[in-house]
Parts: structure tokens; sequence; C-alpha cells
């Protein structure tokens, strides 16, 4: 008996709505969660999915300087440009197809603003932010970035280009990640054109969940219908089914993300996510009292 043979195929176990909502200095976003209805997906804190927005000149937002201790941001852009600077004296600029993933342990304080080209002439805005959980032994660690432009993120597709993925973190198709994670995460960007369906390995501890960018997919053992704003989340399994309706008008553009829980007590506050309240209360108090280092200009 083969190996594939004994592989588990994870169910489709829900689909998720989002909800609008406004965030930093004013900028709409779809949320699948947190939310009412489902808090986290750990490791998994939070996906934000900004646009895509078509803006005028001046109208583009982000969010000013504001503090994060005790987790990642994972900041994907699709179209437009950002900006970002924190008080570790890091910045920089965020194009089309790249990857920020900002650890920020024991505490920064960092602004994400539109990009000035995007800012003074306007243009297409669209992308990601999803939290990360880090484990209690990591969230007093020094912060640090990887950035990544849009050449050093890994591509795949199959052989008659029916299905490409980016695999921004973890590997697919055969092709591994230069990201680096703290515990054991994939983040993978998939596009199947009408008709395409691939499974992709994903070990079983993993919890997993697709959210779907645009068109409409097909998805787990069950065939579950996801479309546009809608999260699935999945079963337990070896691997997960990935497909596009034949009769579909368009492709199907989705992210894979999935992640070894970290079955750790989960307290949040705003832009602290910690193990315990009084960790929280900590948290707050360092801010207040300035042992977060303010941003230069």
């Amino acid at each position: 008996m083969s190996t594939d043979s004994l592989k588990r195929s994870r169910v489709a176990l829900k689909v998720i709505p989002s909800i609008r909502a406004l965030e930093g200095d004013g900028f709409e976003i779809r949320r699948p969660f947190p939310t009412n209805w489902l808090d986290h997906v750990d490791p998994f804190l939070l996906l934000d999915h900004m646009g895509p927005f078509d803006l005028a000149p001046g109208q583009a937002k982000g969010a000013s300087a504001h503090p994060h201790r005790g987790f990642e941001t994972v900041t994907y852009v699709l179209d437009g440009e950002m900006q970002h600077k924190d008080s570790a004296g890091n910045s920089g600029r965020l194009i089309a197809g790249s990857v920020q993933w900002m650890t920020a342990g024991r505490g920064i304080i960092h602004s994400e603003l539109p990009g000035p080209t995007l800012l003074d002439h306007g243009g297409r805005l669209h992308g990601f932010q999803i939290w990360v959980n880090l484990p209690a032994r990591d969230k007093m660690m020094a912060p640090r970035y990887q950035e990544l432009p849009p050449e050093r993120i890994p591509q795949a597709e199959t052989p008659d280009g029916s299905a490409k993925v980016v695999v921004i973190a973890g590997e697919s198709m055969g092709t591994h990640a230069v990201i680096d994670t703290r515990t054991p995460i994939m983040f993978l960007h998939f596009t199947l054109q009408p008709g395409a369906c691939l499974f992709q390995a994903v070990p079983d501890e993993y919890n997993a969940l697709a959210y779907v960018i645009s068109g409409e997919g097909r998805f787990g053992s069950d065939e579950r219908r996801a479309s546009e704003g809608q999260a699935v989340i999945f079963g337990s399994g070896d691997e997960v089914r990935l497909a596009a309706p034949e009769e579909a008008s368009e492709p199907v553009s989705f992210l894979l993300l999935a992640g070894v829980p970290l079955n750790e007590p989960v307290a949040r506050y705003g832009p602290f996510v910690m193990n315990t309240r009084d960790e929280l209360v900590q948290a707050v108090d360092d801010y207040n009292a300035g042992r977060f280092a303010p941003i230069s200009h």
C-alpha cells in the first residue's frame, strides 16, 4: 500500500464571513477573525484584508505610530506601496508583491503609511496583514524584521500552469520559503484557473484555514463552496483539497494559512498579546512610561 493511500484529506468544517471595520487612520478592512463568532485560529490571531481600493490623490490612509508586543505582524502587499518606520530606526518601502514579517517581541512602535507615489498620484491599494502569535518563550525576544521584495519570494506552478503558488512561509509544489518562522507556519497564496484541482500537504498537527481573495473555490474533501471575503476552517488530516469549479468565469485566488497551535492562554489588549492579564498590565505600563522608544523623525 502506498503512503499516498494512507493520507487523510481534511474536510471544510465551516465557512466564515468577514466583517467590515475601520482600522488605523480610517481605512476600511474585511476581517474574518477576530469577530464575535471566531476569536482566532491558533497560532493566527488576526486576518485583515485591505482593499482593493482605487484611490484618488491624497485619499490613501495608513496606520500612524502605534505599539506592538508579544506577536508578529505579516504584511503582504498585492497592489500599491506602503512605507514603514519604527522605534528601532528601521524604515523601508513595500511594493506590490513584497512581504514584511515583523517580530514585535518585547516591544516596538511603528507606523505603516501609504507610499509617496500612491499618496501623491493615487492608484490601487490591496493587501493583507496577519498577526501570528508568539510562544511564551519568545514574547519578550528582541524585535526583528524579515522584509522581502517580490523577486526574493519563491513561486511555483503546476506543469500545465493551471495552479500557481507564492510561497511566503512553508512549502508547496516542492518549493520552500526563505522566511524563517519562530514556530512551524505555512503561508501560501494560490491562484487556480477554472477546473484546476490540487492537494496541498498540511501536517496533521497543524491548524489550517483558507481565505478567498477573489473568485470562488471548492475547499476540502467535501468541496465546500467559498467566495471572496470568506474564510474556510479545515478539520484534521494530512492534506487539503483545493479546487476551482470548471464552470467558473475567473480564477480563484486565496491564502492558505496553517501552523502548529501553541495551546497557550491568549490575553489581548489592543496592540498587545500576552499570556496573562498581569503581562498585559505590564505592557501598558511600559508603553505609558516611555519604555517603548519613540519613532524619531
